[in-house]
């Protein structure tokens, strides 16, 4: 084999390995020198930075989360206006009346379709009704019937728009629960009273009236809310 050693193409390649030696020592180099830079104060405000990031990327999400919850709220506002315009409309009564109805009810369980329609059929929306056996305001309610769920209530009390509605309604959600839902028997107490439905029932006779249709002609939604 022809030996090679001190040609031209021995020294060519010697030279590449000289080459290739200065790159890879180059190379390291750079490497030592990031390593050291690494854990130097631009690595450090580096780090920092990318912290400052992470913080900011959490207080943009808080703030979309506030957002996100401000509008939530508002579209919530705005579909319980529209309710309360819808039954201003329908029954031509004032949009604060309506939003009494409509928030009380709610507040005390019951569906205000159903509120709204034992409102009309009771006192066609006159605070001040008083019918001749002496029931009182917009629910009619009878004084120690209102007594029994609010304690110190008086008569003139019962003229108050808000305590009328509260208590009504507290009434006819006590006497569901009593009837295990049956509310075309509930509305059947809550107008003739409990002895004269429970008499009709141990006669045999269907205590009805006609009340509880009247009250919920074309009723299909729930009549309580959780």
């Amino acid at each position: 084999m022809k030996r090679l050693r001190g040609s031209y193409v021995h020294r060519g390649d010697a030279e590449r390995r000289r080459t290739r030696v200065k790159r890879y020592l180059l190379g390291a180099g750079l490497f030592g020198a990031a390593l050291g830079a690494w854990d130097g104060p631009a690595a450090r405000e580096a780090h920092a930075s990318v912290w400052r990031g992470d913080d900011d990327v959490r207080a943009m999400r808080a703030q979309l989360d506030e957002t996100r919850g401000a509008l939530d709220l508002a579209n919530a506002q705005l579909q319980r206006w529209n309710r309360i315009y819808n039954y201003s409309s329908r029954y031509n009564i004032g949009a604060d009346l309506a939003a009494s109805i409509h928030d009380i009810a709610l507040a005390e369980g019951i569906e205000p379709e159903l509120a709204f329609r034992l409102v009309k059929i009771e006192s066609e929306f006159k605070e001040r009704a008083t019918s001749p056996v002496g029931a009182i305001g917009l629910t009619q309610l009878m004084l120690p019937t209102a007594k029994y769920f609010e304690k110190g209530v008086t008569r003139d009390g019962l003229y108050d728009r808000e305590t009328n509605l509260r208590v009504g309604f507290r009434y006819l959600r006590a006497l569901i629960r009593e009837q295990k839902g049956n509310v075309p028997l509930a509305l059947l107490v809550y107008n003739r009273g409990p002895l004269a439905v429970k008499k009709a029932q141990g006669e045999g006779v269907d205590p009805s009236n006609g009340y509880e249709h009247a009250v919920m002609k074309d009723f299909t939604g729930p009549a309580t809310v959780d």
